[in-house]
């Protein structure tokens, strides 16, 4: 998968979020740079999409997870201005509703899950049970470490049914995440996102930076990799998540169906009633 390999997390990879340069900008100086890359990239994965939700037979489920101001709404932005609404959709996982709290943590994400032919995005996901519930001490220790795996069974059972899974952390440093809340200050288009608990929570961010170096360890799979994604740079982070997700679809060697009219008497009948 082109430079872009580093940033995938190998089944059974250490990770330590401290060797990935949330910096990094690939082979591009700067946006301008990268413009016609983006442009293409785009344009593929509005006809891969297309060629998905035509052959409807498989799914992709596309996870997103980040620090606060880590860029999950830019990319989601990004990857769904490039695709039919007709076969897409955003799930939001927030703190859970008393419905959802009734049942077991994946209730709501299998819920949730794309159908055939349908592609759908996790702002945030999941992994909630394993990163702010673990945080928060919410559950005892014993539950949220057997959830790694229940995880990864919930996984395979989704790609066993064709669903392809394809999970992206986007990640900033601490730091530039302090920046992103001072501009939000600032920008009154922005105001209404902050809250007081981001910067509450910016007091655990080791305890957050533990529990995502755990979950990324845990819980890539070959049937439902995590990727890394530097995200100090918007455009790469859009550029990198879309090359990635073009890639795996390009590598699922798409068709469009045959068709099931008689195309030839439609032809013929056509062709009398225009005469």
């Amino acid at each position: 998968m082109s430079y872009l390999s580093q940033f995938k997390i190998a089944p059974g990879a250490r990770v330590k979020l401290a060797q990935f340069d949330p910096t990094c900008k690939g082979h591009h100086e700067n946006h301008a740079a990268a413009a016609a890359e983006i442009a293409h990239y785009s344009e593929r994965l509005r006809a891969l999409q297309d060629l998905l939700y035509a052959e409807d037979n498989r799914s992709l489920l596309i996870c997103l997870q980040a620090m606060d101001t880590g860029g999950k709404d830019g990319v989601i932005n990004h990857v769904l201005a490039a695709m039919n609404p007709q076969g897409c959709r955003v799930a939001h996982f927030r703190q859970p509703s008393r419905e959802e709290a009734a049942h077991d943590f994946l209730w709501r994400a299998h819920r949730a899950a794309p159908a055939r032919g349908e592609v759908v995005i996790f702002n945030r996901s999941h992994y909630e049970d394993v990163l702010v519930v673990r945080v928060h001490d919410l559950v005892p220790k014993q539950v949220w470490s057997d959830r790694y795996e229940q995880i990864n069974e919930f996984e395979r059972l989704l790609a066993d049914q064709g669903t392809q899974i394809l999970k992206f952390y986007l990640h900033i440093s601490s730091d530039e995440q302090l920046s992103r809340f001072k501009d939000r200050l600032e920008d009154p288009t922005k105001q209404w996102k902050i809250s007081e608990a981001d910067y509450a929570e910016r007091k655990r961010w080791s305890q957050y930076m533990t529990a995502y170096e755990d979950a990324l360890s845990r819980c890539s799979t070959a049937a439902a990799p995590w990727f890394v994604i530097p995200s100090a740079h918007k455009w790469f982070r859009n550029l990198a998540v879309a090359q990635i997700v073009v890639e795996h679809l390009e590598g699922l060697g798409l068709q469009y169906p045959r068709a099931t009219a008689d195309l030839e008497r439609i032809r013929h009948e056509y062709h009398a009633a225009s005469k």
